[in-house]
């Protein structure tokens, strides 16, 4: 069984800032999710950013995050953000958009 994925309003856009290469990783890890995603490890409170119930997955060599969460009883994956560590840019993001 492989879940629905679904992305946040500006998910495309941060994947697009990737050059193709790094987009294609990003996509091959986001449909590894859709199958199993439980393989993310969880996240917490990540420097001040509330990321309960979200996951992380890394990209292109841990360069890349993929913050996701699971939505149980529809099964449905809902990909929060994508980007990289850097001054946590990622999470800022990803807090923003929850």
């Amino acid at each position: 069984m492989s879940y629905k994925i679904v992305l946040k309003d500006g998910v495309e856009k941060d994947i697009k800032k990737f050059n193709h290469s790094q987009q294609l990783l990003i996509l091959k890890q986001i449909n590894k999710i859709s199958i199993s995603p439980e393989l993310g490890s969880l996240l917490g409170n990540k420097n001040g950013y509330n990321l309960s119930g979200c996951r992380k997955m890394y990209a292109d060599s841990k360069k890349i995050r993929i913050v996701y969460k699971m939505i149980e009883d529809t099964i449905i994956i809902e990909v929060v953000a994508v980007g990289k560590r850097d001054n946590m840019e990622v999470y800022d993001k990803a807090s923003k958009r929850l």
